[in-house]
């Protein structure tokens, strides 16, 4: 089997389509490393020529020489930043938009811890620019810079160049190679660690109130703690690294230029040598060694690029959940219609639905009962589209979900899943979700239909701000609130997946209640654990352990024993009635 690349040459495969613009980024970088060394090494002959006292006009053209020299320095640098960053910063917005796009489909936000999921988003996926404007370019211009130096350092004296030469492959490669090697695991462990904080921040921050209720506040503070120490620490050691490699290349720096100066001593004294090209030369060394200057702290980076790329395909490498099979031919029929439904989450898991069957006539309203694990919410997600069925045919209006787009399918089928998230915005931009071109009277209408417009009236209306998460609205109204989301969708089916759960009795009914009164007329599935109000829907399915145990309305299903007669007296007030009994 093939192997996959590895996650630097992938990053670098995203910059493909901009290979054009890098090259001369990277042009424009070699032009201005070679126009600083030029000035050095000219400044060097036109000191050391004027020493001699020659006419003024012999030096004119080193002058002009070198005023020519310090602009084309700052322009090619300055083309060079603006190229390569503007590159960088396009390839930047591909990546997110992929990143974004690979959320949307929803698997890889299941897979992933949500403070660790924002530090691949974020942070890891930044890591595309630092790898292309730090790992990529300076690399590529000081190859090409360094070859032209030697070679000028060659023409004036082959053993200066050859040690020249010997110099920047050691301070170029050989000490870049090594940062690399040493910062491989330092950088894996860095890209983990700020995972761990940003999963510890997170999970600090959005359960505080359950923390500080349960006196667990203190425990969650240390784990960020300890996160932060730990990030800490693999940041000293990143940074010790980095201080090495920069002081290697030093010493091989001054060592070489000390060779260089004693070998142009020792030509001078042979007379194969001039003084003038001598201090050319000697500061020719001088210079050469800003080019590769910046490759050993970049390589030792790489291992914490390479790490936060291998998270940033983590998530773009997910399996798809849910694939388009090849069309079928559509069947004359209306409403939905599933027959023999089997999911299971693994090979070697049990089924979460295990030959579940269901019809939904158009305008019939349905609720789907059962305990916690029974899979009513796998049933849920594939009739959303979270989710193939492994087995089974699920149709809609006659034809099989599976080979229909997700988004689709969601125009027919749409609803409130079991945590409706609410935007930390105004309640206009949260329902226009729904529906972007809505107008502000077709917003107030389905608020009405939902019992919402009268508590939104009293503060800001649409304008009303509903805060992180829905925190500055009740439980009540953040239900209603994802119901008139559902609704400004108008699909042919609604489904409900636990709407009233986390709510107190009372509020519950009244839930339950505007529910019932908007989809009046509108084929439905409750997918519930709790038996009030079903008495008003069409038919009740009772689903244990992924199969159909029980089906039926209401008051057939109270009148046999089952599972459902039991559910309904422990959550009603006729608990003690005599002459009812679970058995």
């Amino acid at each position: 089997m093939r192997r996959p690349h590895g996650p630097l040459r992938r990053m670098i495969a995203l910059a493909r389509p901009r290979g054009a613009r890098f090259a001369l980024g990277v042009l424009a970088g070699a032009t201005a490393t070679a126009a600083g060394v030029g000035l050095l090494v000219v400044a060097a002959w036109l000191i050391a020529t004027a020493a001699t006292h020659p006419p003024i006009t012999a030096l004119s053209v080193a002058v002009v020489a070198t005023r020519a020299l310090g602009v084309t320095r700052g322009v090619a640098r300055y083309l060079e930043r603006l190229i390569t960053h503007d590159a960088a910063l396009r390839t930047l917005s591909d990546v997110r938009v992929r990143v974004y796009e690979r959320l949307a489909r929803t698997e890889p936000i299941h897979r992933f811890r949500t403070g660790d999921l924002v530090t691949r988003l974020v942070s890891d996926t930044d890591s595309t620019q630092d790898l292309l404007v730090r790992g990529l370019t300076p690399p590529l211009a000081a190859l090409i810079t360094g070859a032209g130096v030697v070679t000028v350092a060659t023409a004036v004296l082959v053993p200066g160049g050859a040690l020249l030469a010997a110099g920047l492959l050691l301070g170029g490669v050989a000490v870049p190679l090594i940062a690399a090697a040493a910062g491989r695991e330092p950088g894996r462990r860095r890209a983990a660690a700020r995972g761990a904080l940003s999963t510890a921040l997170v999970d600090a921050l959005h359960g505080a109130p359950d923390l500080v209720a349960y006196g667990a506040m203190p425990a969650a503070i240390a784990r960020v703690e300890e996160a932060d120490a730990d990030l800490t620490a693999v940041e000293r050691r990143d940074a010790g690294l980095l201080g090495l490699g920069a002081g290697a290349s030093a010493l091989i720096a001054g060592l070489t230029l000390w060779g260089t100066l004693l070998l142009g001593v020792t030509a001078v004294e042979n007379g194969a040598l001039g003084p003038v090209p001598l201090a050319v030369l000697v500061l020719t060394a001088l210079a050469a060694f800003e080019i590769v200057a910046p490759l050993p702290a970049a390589a030792a980076r790489l291992g914490a690029v390479r790490a936060a790329g291998a998270r940033l395909f983590d998530v773009l490498d997910t399996p798809h959940a849910v694939r388009l099979r090849p069309a079928r031919p559509a069947l004359p029929e209306n409403g939905l219609r599933i027959r023999d439904l089997r999911v299971r989450y693994g090979p070697d898991e049990p089924w979460a639905l295990d030959g579940l069957d269901l019809d939904v006539p158009p305008g019939r309203r349905i609720a789907v009962l059962g305990p916690s694990g029974s899979g009513k919410s796998t049933l849920a997600d594939v009739l959303f589209r979270f989710r193939d069925p492994d087995h089974g045919t699920v149709l809609l209006d006659g034809v099989d979900v599976t080979t229909q787009d997700p988004d689709v399918v969601r125009a027919g089928v749409s609803g409130v899943p079991q945590d409706p998230h609410v935007f930390a915005s105004t309640v206009r931009e949260n329902l226009r979700l729904a529906r972007p071109g809505a107008s502000d009277e077709e917003l107030w209408d389905v608020l009405e239909r939902v019992r919402l417009a009268a508590d939104l009236r009293a503060t800001d209306g649409l304008d009303t701000e509903v805060g992180a998460h829905g925190a500055r609205l009740s439980g009540g109204m953040r239900q209603r609130l994802a119901l008139a989301r559902a609704l400004l969708v108008d699909p042919g089916m609604l489904v409900l997946d636990e709407p009233t759960t986390h709510l107190d009795p009372d509020t519950r009914d009244a839930v339950l209640d505007d529910l019932l009164a908007a989809t009046e007329g509108r084929s439905m599935i409750l997918i519930t654990h709790d038996t009030a109000r079903l008495d008003r829907l069409d038919e009740i399915i009772v689903v244990v352990r992924g199969r159909v145990v029980q089906r039926g309305t209401h008051d057939q299903l109270i009148s046999a024993p089952g599972w459902y007669r039991c559910g309904w007296l422990s959550q009603s007030a006729h608990s003690d009635d005599p002459t009812l009994s679970c058995r």
